[in-house]
């Protein structure tokens, strides 16, 4: 350890740490723009002069290495005198109009002019103008003259998201910050550029002169969007939701946010919210008030449940609902007497259930994951599953780790990957059995070798018709090599629907074999469940559908017979657990629109109705308490599995891939304009390899019709020659949504 004196202060540091490392550790400020602890030094914008005793000049805290004994002045003459010249040199070409300036109230030059400039300027001559650049539908730059040249958003680009789209051009006053070759900046993780900008040069394009900072009212929250349960700060105004930035959280999300969790709020006031409770009568819909709706479904299901007709009642769940909402629906299954209780609407094969000693989680944490020696990823489409994630995978592959993808498609990563099989799905099963068993193998050697490994199944893989089988090669791997298993769970709250055993029946099961009446608690069917348009028919035949919902759609005011709007995660107390097993409460942020109530308060308010013992609630917290032993939680994830069957039939022609669109995941997602102009929510081709293409007499960039489970939808198809034969890559879009599995057999017919 070094000791170092900052500002008369006794400080012990590692080697290799900076002045301004040490500083932080004493809880000094040293003013600085280019500096972020997550990011590579610069030293370019020099408002972190410090003087240093026995330096001849003042130098930049964030690039000076403490050396034992150093002694450091923040303040003194010297320090302040080179700080006001920085600022003084910073505001030169600065255009000083904070009153009118998107980012006045939280910029970070206009706090420090004022701690730590001049009063006065001697510059007078003209200002420089840059002409704005086109960044996408996400960033805003149509104030680029007020960049101060940090590259904080050119480091992040490279650094974290991977793949640099934004540069510097030029030199001196010409200096220009710009996407490459005119291109839209397209990562997933392009919104944290906002955040790292200290002046007002990218801002939020949906947020743009939406409210002023001081105007909004601040409140911790929880991601709703997938299971890595991303801390967030939610600002509101006038009880509506106007931004989203992150909470920091150096165990889950850092200090980072997905730009499917920062501006997917746009849909929380689509103009398609339910806001009052409706009634189809004669084929018309009606609104009515919440005591009518809710003795309306109570009549619902005592009609269909009398003389022993309970087992002809359903649940579809959302596996995004809060574990309280969960653990309501769940009793009110029971209490009724239905065991049709679904949440892993996408699920193909159930033939794990009864052989597993717990909950499906992560199999470590998080943090791990960044630090990790060797990680062995099956079945997923990384970027648009665990955007976050990967970022964490990509730091760790960028020292050293050895990440390797086992795919049918391989996915531009934007780090350097040991190994990435692209494999047909059919062969997923077998090739992890090989590797378990060939310890020559490179991945099988460097699972084995590392002190810290994992091996982790995508949803592509928990969606095949035969994951039982790569499950239980995949753990059989783990084993061999001593690598923790885990999956990479598909919704905010899928760890907790496990934890509560809630899944009592099969939604393939109640498409194949209609019920009589469905509850559908925050579903969309033809976009939420495998094989939508089959979801739908069989919904179709049901005397009864009941949606529990925050949203209108076409389809729900066809198939149902009663809507009941429900609040989302914003409007609602509640708690998720996350991917490693994270229990993550939040209370609601504004109240709820129009007529809405939390599911929570619906449920039990039915479970009175229908007279059934344990609805006596108060409090979302009382739920949670009852719903999950939170001490217990960790001796209850557990993803062992007994299971030792054969591997299911192969199915023959060609297989469908691709997953759900990143943009496309949930219908709070899917309502979000901004992300939905994003060229990752455009309606996607359906990629085939070369081979494959001209096999079936179809040319690159023509139209075809791809048809699956008798549904029928026309795509462009496009040569991809990263595919294995006899597969379709076809991502569901709600244009497609229609069609069959995600990972089943499909059609491409020529027009």
């Amino acid at each position: 350890m070094l000791q170092i004196s900052i500002d008369g202060k006794e400080v012990s540091v590692e080697q290799g740490a900076t002045v301004i490392e040490a500083a932080q550790k004493l809880g000094t400020y040293i003013p600085h723009f280019c500096y972020h602890k997550k990011l590579s030094i610069a030293a370019s914008c020099r408002m972190c002069l410090v003087e240093v005793e026995k330096a001849p000049k003042p130098l930049p805290a964030c690039a000076t290495p403490v050396t034992d004994g150093m002694v450091v002045h923040t303040h003194s003459k010297m320090a302040k005198q080179a700080q006001e010249g920085v600022m003084e040199f910073l505001l030169i070409n600065h255009p000083l109009d904070c009153p009118v300036c998107d980012k006045g109230g939280e910029c970070q030059l206009q706090d420090l002019a004022v701690g730590y400039g001049k009063s006065t300027t001697r510059y007078t001559e003209a200002k420089r103008a840059v002409v704005p650049k086109d960044m996408g539908p996400l960033i805003s730059t149509l104030e680029m003259s007020r960049c101060i040249h940090c590259s904080r958003c050119v480091r992040f680009t490279e650094e974290i998201a991977g793949n640099q789209e934004i540069g510097i051009a030029n030199r001196g006053e010409h200096s220009e910050i710009l996407t490459f070759i005119g291109r839209a900046v397209e990562t997933e993780l392009s919104g944290n550029v906002i955040d790292l900008c200290p002046v007002g040069a990218l801002t939020s394009k949906p947020f743009r002169f939406n409210a002023r900072s001081w105007e909004l009212n601040r409140r911790k929250s929880v991601s709703a969007h997938d299971a890595l349960g991303s801390n967030l700060i939610v600002q509101t105004k006038e009880h509506t939701v106007r931004r989203v930035l992150p909470l920091e959280n150096e165990a889950v999300n850092e200090c980072w946010l997905s730009d499917r969790d920062r501006f997917a709020y746009e849909g929380l006031n689509h103009a398609s919210r339910l806001k009052n409770p409706k009634i189809k009568q004669g084929g018309e819909w009606i609104d009515v008030d919440w005591q009518t709706a809710l003795e309306y479904v109570r009549n619902g299901i005592e009609c269909i449940a009398k003389d022993g007709n309970q087992e002809q009642i359903g649940f579809w769940a959302n596996p995004m609902n809060t574990q309280e909402e969960l653990y309501l629906a769940k009793k009110l299954a029971n209490g009724i007497g239905s065991r049709h209780f679904a949440t892993r609407l996408r699920e193909q094969d159930g033939r794990l259930k009864g052989t597993l000693a717990g909950a499906q989680w992560l199999g470590c944490n998080i943090a791990d994951l960044s630090d990790a020696e060797a990680v062995l990823v099956v079945g997923a489409n990384l970027r648009q599953e665990q955007p976050l994630l990967t970022a964490r995978l990509r730091v760790a592959a960028n020292q050293g780790s050895k990440i390797s993808v086992v795919a049918a498609r391989k996915e531009q990563l934007h780090m350097p990957l040991a190994a990435q099989e692209t494999l047909h799905p059919n062969q997923w099963a077998g090739y992890l059995k090989t590797l378990a068993a060939d310890a020559a193998n490179p991945i099988h050697a460097g699972l084995k070798d590392a002190e810290k490994a994992a091996v982790l199944l995508g949803a592509e893989a928990q969606n095949h018709p035969d994951y039982a089988a790569i499950y239980a090669a995949a753990q059989r791997l783990a084993e061999q090599t001593g690598a923790s298993f885990g999956i990479l769970p598909q919704a905010a709250n899928s760890v907790g629907a496990d934890l509560l055993e809630a899944d009592s029946g099969s939604i393939a099961e109640m498409i194949a074999a209609p019920k009589q009446a469905v509850l559908l608690l925050n579903v969309e069917p033809e976009a939420d469940v495998a094989g939508g348009a089959a979801a739908v028919a069989a919904l179709k035949q049901a005397k009864s559908v009941m949606a529990f919902t925050p949203f209108v759609s076409d389809t729900l005011l066809d198939v149902c017979d009663v809507l009941l709007p429900i609040a989302p995660f914003t409007e609602t107390s509640g708690s998720f657990v996350n991917m490693e097993g994270r229990l993550q409460s939040f209370h609601g942020v504004v109240k709820g629109l129009g007529e809405s109530r939390p599911l929570w308060k619906i449920l039990r308010v039915l479970g009175n109705l229908l007279e059934l013992e344990g609805f006596e609630y108060d409090s979302s917290e009382q739920i949670l308490h009852d719903a999950l032993d939170a001490q217990r939680l960790p001796e209850k994830l557990n993803n062992r599995s007994s299971w030792q069957g054969e591997a299911a039939p192969a199915a023959a022609g060609l297989i469908r891939t691709g997953g759900v669109g990143i943009y496309h995941t949930d219908a709070i997602v899917r309502r979000a304009e901004a992300l939905q102009q994003t060229s990752h929510a455009q309606v996607p081709p359906a990629r085939v390899h070369p081979d494959t293409l001209a096999a079936l007499g179809l040319a690159d960039g023509t139209t075809a019709e791809a048809v699956q489970n008798g549904s029928r939808v026309r795509v462009t198809v496009m040569a991809d020659n990263t595919l294995p034969p006899n597969v379709v890559h076809l991502p569901q879009h709600p244009v497609n949504a229609a069609l069959g599995g995600l990972m089943n057999a499909i059609e491409l017919e020529g027009v």
